[in-house]
């Protein structure tokens, strides 16, 4: 007999990633290679930059587009609905810069999470894959890579809160 959960994915979010379009080799690197450019290119008013670097444009090509919606209740608190579309962090470039400096690495924005269409947070990954989210109650670490982070996002499993040590 076959193991059925074949997936890299626990079945809940396999299945909310495969009913908002993806699958297994998705691959959309024209999207993610206009989406670099267009961060390359936004400058803030002060002169900041967003950093890109392979490990976005990767996770960019692979869900870029996706918006993801729990199929139930959260483990720990409320799933959250993700928006896989770095632009929405475009205005971001200070405030991913100022937490990369803090976590000694460079972070671009990866999407947003959102509830009844209004934005709730901004996702962000850093050079090494790790991913964080960072909404109007703080910064947060949601995983060691996408996966790990959509996977506690899609089930509502409690983020680390990132502190600042005296």
């Amino acid at each position: 007999m076959t193991d059925l959960n074949t997936t890299r994915f626990p079945v809940n979010v396999d299945a909310a990633l495969r009913e908002a379009g993806w699958q297994p080799g998705r691959w959309d690197i024209k999207l993610a290679e206009e989406w670099a450019d267009a961060l390359r290119a936004h400058v803030s008013p002060g002169g900041h930059r967003h950093a890109v670097f392979p490990a976005i444009v990767e996770a960019w090509a692979e869900f870029g587009g996706l918006r993801i919606t729990a199929p139930g209740h959260g483990r720990q608190i409320a799933p959250a609905t993700v928006r896989v579309d770095p632009l929405a962090g475009l205005h971001l470039a200070r405030t991913l810069g100022d937490l990369g400096r803090a976590l000694d690495t460079e972070l671009a924005p990866l999407g947003e999470e959102v509830e009844g269409g209004e934005q709730r947070g901004v996702l962000a990954m850093d050079t090494e894959g790790r991913v964080y989210g960072i909404d109007h109650t703080g910064d947060w670490y949601l995983g060691a890579d996408v996966d790990t982070a959509l996977g506690a996002l899609i089930t509502g499993t409690q983020p680390t809160r990132l502190v600042a040590e005296p």
